[in-house]
């Protein structure tokens, strides 16, 4: 990937040679013919590797025109990278392992290491680090290292749902070592392009020398068909969870229509609350008593008035209401208003208090809708509602005996 280098940067210079001179076909020493620039970003800054190409001198040697580079090159960087091996792996280490995003990596190398690079940049070589990855798990020798103590395999088959408009990526792994053994996008189900992956875990198998105990995969006809075919006489069990969700589905059914009766059973709950809150706003509201009009006759005629002869603009009174802390301006009779009705004392209403507590126990159960096949909702709440019952019930039982009151 091209890559521009802002003007005026510094690089450190790194020389390479090749470590053995002479020439594989004739053994005459070789001599420096060419040289070699690649610049590329490490964490000890911008780095320029010089690599001195060499040659045979011998034109009537079979490896004339041949070109020889260092061999060291390679343990610094590939070819063409605009980054060396540790900028890749610290990529690879906090994308895959911390689950960092492409902006928070850009943004810390920058910020922390001085290294510009773009999200399209970074984004090609996290695919490249996944590349070198999937092939280092594929590695035979690895393979058999990793398997060399377990007898037998246990292999499983899943399809893992992408997003809209790509294809599922169908993944098989071995579970004894919880290892990850290849994965595939198929652009469909079918038989045909299943049975590929199981063929190839047949080969995989085989060359680990190791029996298959058991297939595990959901109920679908090409992994039916296909393990039964490539794998015969190969245990196929179910998924688990496939299993448990087709088995909890009625009794979720069941659960929900419960709801929905108990639900239509607990009515009124608004009505309750807005009677006891319309309760409170009378207890609270001040009683305002009408101002007896003035009579008639005491109205002032208004020839009787004196007359200014520049009649001067009266504004007119500002009301104000008084506190604790002072006088507040307010900007009209309404806000005095119920800036006195606010600090006049509450009036205390236990018996409100509780019946708001009660509603508001009660709509908390009516929502409930967590707990799954094994913890139905529907069961918690016909609980929830019968504990609120006997409660009721104990209250109310409290009030009740003593000595009857003649009226």
């Amino acid at each position: 990937m091209a890559y521009r280098w802002p003007a005026g940067t510094t690089f450190k210079r790194i020389a390479l040679e090749v470590e053995d001179r002479s020439c594989p076909v004739c053994h005459r020493y070789m001599h420096v013919c060419d040289h070699r620039y690649h610049a590329l970003w490490t964490f000890e800054g911008p780095t320029q590797v010089v690599n001195r190409l060499v040659r045979c001198p011998d034109t009537s040697c079979q490896s004339r025109g041949r070109t020889f580079s260092p061999e060291a090159e390679l343990s610094i960087s590939m070819p063409r990278w605009c980054m060396g091996w540790d900028v890749l792996c610290w990529l690879g280490h906090r994308r895959f392992a911390r689950h960092w995003s492409v902006p928070q990596l850009r943004l810390e190398l920058k910020d922390t290491h001085q290294i510009a690079l773009s999200d399209d940049a970074i984004e090609h070589y996290i695919g490249l680090y996944q590349t070198m990855l999937a092939a280092r798990q594929q590695d035979p020798d690895r393979l058999a290292e990793a398997y060399r103590d377990i007898e037998s395999l246990v292999l499983t088959i899943d399809g893992l749902q992408p997003e809209k408009g790509h294809e599922t990526l169908y993944v098989v792994r071995e579970l004894k070592s919880k290892r990850v053994w290849f994965a595939e996008p198929l652009l469909s189900s079918a038989e045909p392009e299943v049975r590929r992956l199981i063929v190839l875990a047949r080969q995989w198998a085989e060359r680990l020398a190791k029996p298959v105990r058991v297939w595990m995969s959901d109920k679908q006809d090409a992994f039916v068909k296909a393990i039964a075919e490539e794998f015969s006489g190969t245990p196929h069990r179910y998924c688990q969870n496939h299993f448990m969700r087709d088995l909890a589905k009625p009794v979720l059914d069941i659960d929900s229509q419960a709801k929905v009766t108990m639900r239509s059973k607990v009515r009124g709950l608004r009505g309750i609350e807005r009677r006891v809150l319309e309760e409170r706003r009378q207890a609270v509201a001040p009683e305002s008593p009408l101002r007896p009009a003035p009579p008639k006759g005491a109205a002032t005629p208004k020839a009787a008035l004196p007359v200014s002869p520049t009649p001067a603009k009266v504004a007119p009174p500002e009301p104000y209401a008084s506190s604790a802390w002072g006088w507040f301006h307010t900007d009209s009779a309404l806000e005095a208003t119920s800036l006195a009705t606010a600090e006049e004392p509450e009036i205390e209403d236990e018996a409100g208090e509780v019946v708001l507590g009660y509603c508001a126990a009660v709509r908390g159960i009516l929502n409930d809708s967590q707990g799954g096949p094994l913890h139905p909702p529907g069961l918690r709440m016909s609980e929830a509602l019968q504990d609120v019952r006997d409660s009721l019930e104990r209250n109310l039982g409290a009030q009740k005996g003593g000595l009857p009151s003649r009226c």
